[in-house]
């Protein structure tokens, strides 16, 4: 054709699009795009406030589907589950007992003995109290009397309590002290509580959390989306749990409650930081905010995923637990983590999709600009000293922090946790704990929480002479109709006549059974005590169908049910999280190595934490599930962190090799994992705003742990040992074999080979 001559013409009827026609195509295609780029984001973030603005409310109202009856956390099977059942039976209700006693060290007068039997009168006159008020019952040394009130087992047993103590406090004599005790005043120490963790714990965490994402971004919007993002995500997760809750399909009780709040608010922060970061790497490779939001949810997906499916995968495996608390916990918590990633994944993306660079005013990454951790232009500053001593002595670097959690993990062996009393799970002195100690020093002890005995009504006698030759015992007495106490005595020639003049009984028999109570010499939640419940045990097993159970029996079972749950659970944990690491760094080597570090941080946190319980805050002991829930949560956020850093490692290992590719991800995700890690130490550290042991624990361990793991195990030790074996550490994929070289070829969004940071080190092994 000549240089000059004319385009060809279109045949006729021909209908292929002339230039114009190809502009007006075009330009329709990208208005079509461009209305769907806006209507995506905007769709999300509308849903996401629609859930928001229905499951706010619910924040308030969780607590009502809330059950801290000790009882309610073990298996139906449990001795002491079935007792508290059979005892309904008995009583007609679901009271449990206060124990109101006078004191008066000088001795009781006349006038404290009219004004105490008066009271009994009155305290029967109490809205919640369940059946009759029992006489009062005085000290032999003349100085005390109790008096048992049985207040009903519901939502309003706190407020029962404290209507108790006004009118057993009004019109009080000189000289004569008064106290609410028992179970039921230990309820509602447990109660109040927990009155704080709708309100003051999640504001409590909150705060934490936006402090420290300003610091982090220095952005005056940005934190505030990300905050927005864990409420959502919260919010969604909150109503979900209620509605299970109500409808009988999980157990929730305080400590799962608080547990749900932290967790979603930390790991949908953590996993926001890590899509942020990604976000502000794309939006320096693409212009436009669609493209940057597509790179940005490309690299960060899978690892967020797979740090979301080993939380949920070890949370779930406290689905084979014995206790009810237990069990619970792994769906509550689950269903935190799934809203989580959700929200990560999708109403953070479609939020930042519409503010794009002005989110993170002042400093907006502008297109073109140069990567000051990917690229390696960045000389100075924390992560590039800490991968330049990672390249110049990995091996120094790894062997010494390894040793020093060796030495911290030695901690261990001072570890108290077989179980704590039941008057110790509420932190600080308390009314009910000291009139617990008042009780116990002119009572049994045990009087208010006695041993309950189910026994068949022929064995009545036998079974009695079995109890009455266990040492921690003191009385017995057997529930009877046609007493004024309901209850008759009970000794080793049978059941004995009412002791109240002009009154007789005879035992109560429901279903073929009768129910006896063995007053313990020793306060319900001693050693002592539960040797005696122990023995007791011991003594009816070859009598027949007989169940001890009771406040002692119940702290018995629980703590062996929770040493069966660490022992059965911990294993399968580790096999779970294994198994999904070689998933995803389709590797064997890393993995293992990876699980063996994360154990090491595990016995180190213990074993400090150990050390801190006792001689700093001086803690009476722990509960036997501590060392569960801490394991969980430290192997599965542990996991998570190195998940985020050798999936990186991975990705750049591809191109530039795994020495390099250490280098890379330690420099690329050094602050950002960093900032994550402080922000869910933070959000569980917010957990001690509760005063509740067990959560106390659990606060110091978590937050300790995930400090610990976040700045050396996945900073130090684990770089430096991935650096020293090389590309080894991924055997036997193919990426284990291939030499370096080979690794290098153009991936968008990479800056390839070139600006290597920090220099080589002349005298450090080939990749």
């Amino acid at each position: 054709m000549a240089r000059n001559s004319p385009p060809p013409r279109r045949p006729a009827g021909s209908h292929e699009p002339d230039g114009a026609d190809d502009k007006a195509s075009a330009n329709r295609t990208r208005k079509r795009t461009g209305w769907a780029r806006f209507l995506i984001p905007v769709v999300l973030i509308v849903v996401w406030f629609g859930v928001g603005g229905i499951g706010g409310p619910y924040f308030g109202k969780i607590s009502e589907v809330a059950d801290n009856n000790q009882t309610s956390y073990l298996p139906a099977s449990s001795a002491s589950t079935q007792v508290a059942e059979l005892q309904k039976k008995f009583t007609d209700s679901d009271a449990i007992p206060a124990v109101v006693v006078y004191v008066n060290d000088g001795g009781l007068t006349d006038a404290d003995r009219t004004f105490i039997t008066d009271r009994a009168s009155e305290l029967s006159k109490v809205s919640g109290v369940a059946g009759g008020v029992s006489p009062p019952q005085f000290s032999t040394d003349g100085k005390a009397a109790e008096i048992f009130v049985p207040v009903q087992d519901n939502d309003s047993a706190s407020a029962t309590v404290e209507d108790l103590s006004s009118v057993v406090h009004e019109g009080i004599p000189p000289g004569l002290d008064s106290y609410v005790t028992g179970p039921a005043g230990q309820l509602a120490d447990i109660t109040e509580a927990f009155g704080g963790i709708d309100t003051s714990l999640v504001l409590v965490a909150a705060l934490a959390v936006l402090v420290i994402l300003v610091v982090v971004y220095r952005s005056p919007l940005l934190p505030f989306l990300v905050l927005l993002t864990s409420i959502l995500a919260l919010s969604a997760a909150i109503l979900v749990v209620f509605y299970l809750a109500k409808a009988g399909t999980l157990t929730l009780n305080g400590q799962v409650q608080g547990i749900l709040f932290i967790l979603g608010i930390g790991a949908a922060t953590d996993y926001s930081l890590l899509y942020v970061s990604r976000y502000r790497e794309s939006l320096r490779d693409h212009e436009g905010r669609w493209d940057a939001t597509k790179a940005a949810l490309k690299g960060t997906f899978e690892p967020v995923l797979a740090s979301a499916a080993t939380v949920t995968a070890g949370l779930l495996c406290l689905l084979l637990s014995d206790l009810n608390s237990n069990k619970a916990l792994g769906p509550v918590a689950a269903i935190g983590i799934g809203f989580a990633f959700l929200a990560a994944m999708t109403l953070l993306p479609a939020l930042l999709m519409l503010t794009g660079r002005a989110a993170f005013w002042p400093r907006r990454p502008a297109f073109g600009s140069e990567h000051p951790d990917r690229d390696g232009n960045s000389p100075k500053g924390f992560w590039p000293r800490v991968a330049r001593t990672v390249k110049a002595h990995p091996r120094r670097t790894w062997v010494i922090p390894t040793l020093v959690l060796l030495i911290a993990a030695s901690g261990l062996l001072q570890l108290r946790a077989s179980g704590v009393p039941q008057s110790d799970f509420v932190l600080g002195q308390t009314a009910t704990k000291e009139g617990q100690q008042v009780l116990g020093e002119h009572f049994p002890s045990g009087s208010g929480s006695p041993a309950l005995i189910v026994a068949p009504e022929g064995e009545l006698d036998t079974v009695a002479r079995a109890v009455l030759e266990v040492q921690g015992v003191d009385a017995l007495a057997v529930d009877a109709t046609g007493t004024p106490a309901g209850t008759l005595p009970v000794t080793a020639d049978g059941v004995q006549a009412s002791p109240v003049p002009g009154t007789s009984g005879a035992p109560k028999v429901v279903d073929g059974k009768v129910l006896l109570e063995a007053t313990l010499k020793d306060a319900a939640e001693s050693d002592a005590a539960e040797q005696a419940v122990t023995a007791m045990r011991d003594k009816v097993a070859g009598i027949g169908d007989v169940l001890v159970g009771g406040v002692t029996a119940t702290t018995i079972d629980t703590n062996a049910a929770a040493a069966h749950d660490r022992n059965l659970i911990i294993p399968v944990v580790l096999v779970v999280i294994l198994f999904l690491l070689m998933l995803l760094l389709r590797a064997l080597l890393a993995p293992f190595l990876l699980i063996l570090t994360v154990l090491l941080s595990f016995g180190a946190t213990m074993g400090v934490s150990a050390l801190v319980f006792n001689h700093v805050f001086r803690f009476p002991g722990a509960d036997p599930a501590v060392p569960l829930f801490g394991f969980i949560f430290l192997v599965a956020l542990g996991v998570d962190y190195n998940i985020f850093l050798m999936t990186r490692v991975r990705e750049e290992s591809i191109i530039h090799g795994t020495r390099e590719g250490v280098v890379r991800g330690l420099l690329i995700t050094g602050s950002v994992i960093t900032s994550a890690g402080i922000v869910l130490a933070a959000t569980f550290a917010a957990l001690g705003v509760i005063p509740v042991l067990f959560l106390a624990q659990l606060a110091f361990i978590v937050a300790f742990g995930v400090l610990l793991d976040t700045l050396v195990v996945r900073s130090l030790l684990v770089p430096a040992l991935s650096y020293d074996i090389g590309r080894r550490i991924w055997w036997p994929s193919k990426l284990s074999r291939v030499a370096p070289g080979h690794h290098r070829k153009a991936v968008p969004g990479h800056a390839g080979s070139a600006g290597q940071w920090p220099p080589e080190n002349p005298g450090a092994p080939a990749s």
